[in-house]
C-alpha cells in the first residue's frame, strides 16, 4: 500500500489523545479531592493507581496496529518486528541490572540519566521494528505526556501533594524547577516514550496479526 493512502499518525492519534487528556485531568482532580487511593494514588510514581494513562498504552497500541493492518500497512516480517520489539523491551531492565551491579543507586540522578539514554536507544530500535506503528505510537506518546509535563510543573511549583509532585525516597534536595526538569521533563520525554512505543508496539503487532487472520478468513 502506498504511503499516501496509509493512515497518518495524526489521524489515528487525535481521539486517543483526547481520551488520554481526559484521564489525566480526571486523575488530577481525583488526587486533589482525596478520592480513593486505589483509584487515585498520590504516591510517588503513581502507586499503581487504576486511573492512569499508562493503562491506555496497550489498548491504543492494539487499536493502532489493527487500523494500520486493516489499511494494508503491515510490517515486512511480523516475526522480525516482534523480535526487535522484545529486544527493545529487555534493554532497559538489563541496563538497570547492570547499573545496580556497578553500584549506581536507582533513585540517583546518574541512574535516571543512564535510563534516559538507554531508553532512547531502545526506542529507536522499537521504531525500526515496524516504522508505521512506531511513528504513530511516538506521536501518541508525546500527545499523552506533554500535558503531564505541564501538570507536573504546576504541581511541583504549587506543592499540590499529588503524585505529580511527589519525589521518590532518597531524591536529593533541589529547587522546584530542577525537580521538574529531572523528575518530570526528562523521564516523560524518554523513559515513558520508550514504554509507550515498546509496550504499545507489542500489542499493536499482536493486533495486526489478528487483523490479518480476520481479513484472510
Amino acid at each position: 500500500m502506498s504511503q499516501d493512502s496509509s493512515p497518518r499518525p495524526g489521524q489515528l492519534v487525535l481521539v486517543p489523545a483526547l481520551i488520554t487528556l481526559a484521564v489525566t485531568l480526571l486523575r488530577l482532580v481525583g488526587e486533589l479531592q482525596g478520592w480513593s487511593p486505589r483509584l487515585f494514588s498520590r504516591a510517588a510514581g503513581g502507586g499503581g493507581a487504576l486511573v492512569g494513562i499508562s493503562w491506555l498504552v496497550p489498548v491504543f497500541g492494539a487499536w493502532f496496529g489493527w487500523k494500520l493492518a486493516a489499511s494494508g500497512e503491515r510490517p515486512k516480517s511480523a516475526w522480525k518486528a516482534l523480535g526487535l520489539t522484545v529486544l527493545a523491551l529487555a534493554v532497559l531492565p538489563a541496563s538497570g541490572f547492570a547499573a545496580a551491579k556497578l553500584g549506581v543507586q536507582g533513585t540517583s540522578v546518574t541512574a535516571l540519566a543512564v535510563f534516559a539514554v538507554v531508553s532512547v536507544a531502545a526506542l529507536l530500535l522499537a521504531l525500526y521494528a515496524w516504522p508505521a506503528l512506531g511513528r504513530t505510537l511516538l506521536v501518541y506518546g508525546l500527545a499523552a505526556r506533554i500535558p503531564v509535563i505541564l501538570v507536573m510543573l504546576a504541581a511541583i511549583l504549587g506543592s499540590w501533594g499529588t503524585h505529580y509532585d511527589a519525589m521518590p525516597p532518597g531524591t536529593p534536595e533541589m529547587s522546584g524547577l530542577q525537580k521538574w526538569l529531572i523528575a518530570g521533563v526528562l523521564p516523560q520525554l524518554t523513559i515513558w516514550q520508550w514504554f509507550t512505543v515498546v509496550i504499545g508496539g507489542l500489542f499493536g503487532i499482536g493486533a495486526a496479526a489478528l487483523a490479518r487472520r480476520h481479513t484472510a478468513a
